[in-house]
């Protein structure tokens, strides 16, 4: 009986060990598996989309429930699809509520100093210094249900009450002016008008405009979306393109 037993022991084919289930190293599969979506397909383009949202973060780190945008990212990007010579058009998408004034103006400084075609978006709203970057591209866009808030700058933090603060603060205020009405069709009175208005911000003076109001002031140069701002940025590229040709082929006769 005990020697049945060993032989039926025996006979018992051994079972198979399970496989080692490894992660999966397809990039689709993972999307699904994390994000329960499929990836959209992966075209190569000749457009950089840049997006700055939330406060433009400047020299301060600002707590980290704000949304905020680093100038010291988005510069090192500005100049590399300067450099690259794939890149053809700069798209940039705003929906800002304010920040750092000189990080603001040296954004703006950049994107208007780019050689290449650059198109600008505002989507749900440019806030303060998002103005003088709205306005830094070759032509401007709004959603029509965005706005533009429009009101001078402030100071933060220990301010020494003497007349050279106040001279600062006004010679920092006439540089985004200046900005401003130089790279739109705004009148500098009118942006002075919007900017200084009473009785419309809750505690606060200034002005809230909305899309076809800021076309309208010449603030913005049109009412349109991320369709539109495509097409006129292609439209740049290609003549452009046109220019650099023709500009060629003077040189070769």
């Amino acid at each position: 009986m005990f020697e049945d037993q060993l032989v039926y022991k025996s006979e018992q084919p051994e079972p198979t060990p399970a496989p080692d289930r490894k992660p999966s190293t397809n990039p689709i599969v993972e999307t699904i598996q994390q994000l329960g979506q499929t990836t959209t397909p992966q075209a190569e383009s000749n457009i950089f989309c840049m997006t700055i949202i939330g406060q433009v973060e400047g020299h301060l780190v600002l707590p980290p429930q704000n949304k905020t945008t680093k100038y010291e990212h988005l510069i090192p990007q500005l100049v590399a699809a300067e450099q690259n010579a794939k890149i053809e058009g700069i798209m940039i998408v705003l929906n800002t509520v304010g920040g750092d004034v000189e990080a603001g103006l040296a954004i703006a400084e950049m994107i208007s100093s780019l050689t290449k075609p650059t198109v600008t978006l505002v989507l749900g709203g440019g806030h303060s210094i998002g103005v003088p970057i709205a306005v830094a591209g070759n032509k401007s866009f709004i959603a029509e249900s965005a706005t533009m808030t429009i009101h001078p700058i402030r100071l933060n933090g220990l301010v020494i009450g003497v007349p050279q603060t106040f001279e600062y603060l006004d010679k920092m205020q006439e540089r985004v002016v200046r900005f401003v009405t130089s790279h739109s069709n705004i009148s500098e009175a009118k942006f002075k008008e919007l900017m200084f208005k009473t009785g419309e911000l809750t505690r606060d003076i200034g002005t809230t405009v909305i899309g076809p109001d800021a076309v309208k002031h010449g603030l913005i140069d049109a009412v349109g979306g991320i369709g539109q701002a495509l097409r006129d940025l292609n439209l740049l590229i290609d003549q452009r393109k046109q220019a650099t040709a023709a500009g060629a082929g003077g040189l070769t006769q």
